[in-house]
């Protein structure tokens, strides 16, 4: 099996997928399996705000389930403790059926910590866990949250206009933090711009592969995502073009209140709903 790209465990710098050791710091890739699986332990350094969005992820994951009346078991790992379609709408999942017929337009937020299903959830934050601290490097965390949050926003705004009737799902988000990398790859060249704009490029090639291979995945969203990080990676800057301000650091905060307020007001209305029912 070829090895993927890493984060250097001691810089933080890429490893590519055909180098042994890092040709940064000189820290060999090889680790054992149960400290590429830390993230699933909270083990995440200072990495404080991926592991925030981890952890909300879950939440809710787990909080639809709850809310879901009757599990049904199948061995299909697909659809493996997926929660019903009742509660994903009550907790904000996106689409023309909730926004047109029951004007959710902020599910175009709150779409973006949704999951259907185990499977779903642990590839996408396996996915998070890789690709926003590279992201977090290069732009900061308060432009990361920014990408993150706004590119989330434009993935599920494009899957709309495309008529996708019900999405959930991280990866529109996860999409346009890859978006704003391929952007600072092209954007900053030399060895080390190339190396990202390659493997990140791969990782666009593996998810419309995908999209194409298995069946209900949402490539408009994917695709609006990977757009939207894109225009933002140009319009924000990376730290070796423009310093992080304290414009930023508002705009991040403003993306975190936005957060906290969307996902309070589905998870209350949600739980009185289901109360009353």
């Amino acid at each position: 099996m070829a090895n993927k790209a890493i984060l250097c465990t001691r810089c933080r710098h890429l490893v590519g997928s055909n180098q042994t050791v890092c040709s940064w710091c000189g820290a060999s890739r090889a680790n054992p399996w149960w400290k590429a699986m830390a993230w699933m332990r909270g083990s995440l350094g200072d990495d404080w705000l991926v592991q925030s969005i981890i952890i909300v992820n879950i939440v809710f994951y787990v909080f639809s389930l709850i809310l879901t009346k009757q599990q049904s078991f199948t061995f299909n790992p697909l659809n493996f403790l997926a929660p019903g379609e009742t509660s994903l709408l009550l907790l904000g999942a996106s689409g023309t059926i909730p926004v047109d017929e029951f004007g959710r337009y902020w599910s175009f937020l709150s779409a973006n910590y949704l999951h259907g299903g185990i499977l779903h959830i642990v590839f996408n934050l396996m996915a998070l866990r890789q690709v926003a601290p590279l992201v977090i490097q290069e732009y900061g965390a308060g432009r990361m949250f920014t990408i993150y949050t706004i590119g989330g926003i434009g993935g599920y705004i494009l899957s709309y206009l495309a008529g996708v009737p019900f999405t959930i799902g991280a990866s529109a988000a996860i999409c346009a933090l890859i978006g704003s990398l391929l952007y600072y790859g092209k954007s900053r060249g030399g060895t080390y711009g190339s190396l990202v704009y390659r493997e990140v490029g791969g990782w666009v090639g593996g998810l419309l592969l995908f999209g194409f291979i298995v069946p209900g995945i949402n490539n408009w969203g994917h695709g609006g995502g990977i757009i939207s990080g894109i225009l933002l990676g140009m319009l924000l800057g990376y730290n070796e073009k423009r310093q992080e301000t304290p414009f930023y650091r508002l705009l991040a905060g403003a993306c975190g209140l936005a957060t906290i307020g969307c996902l309070a007001w589905a998870a209350f209305g949600a739980a009185a709903f289901r109360l009353s029912h």
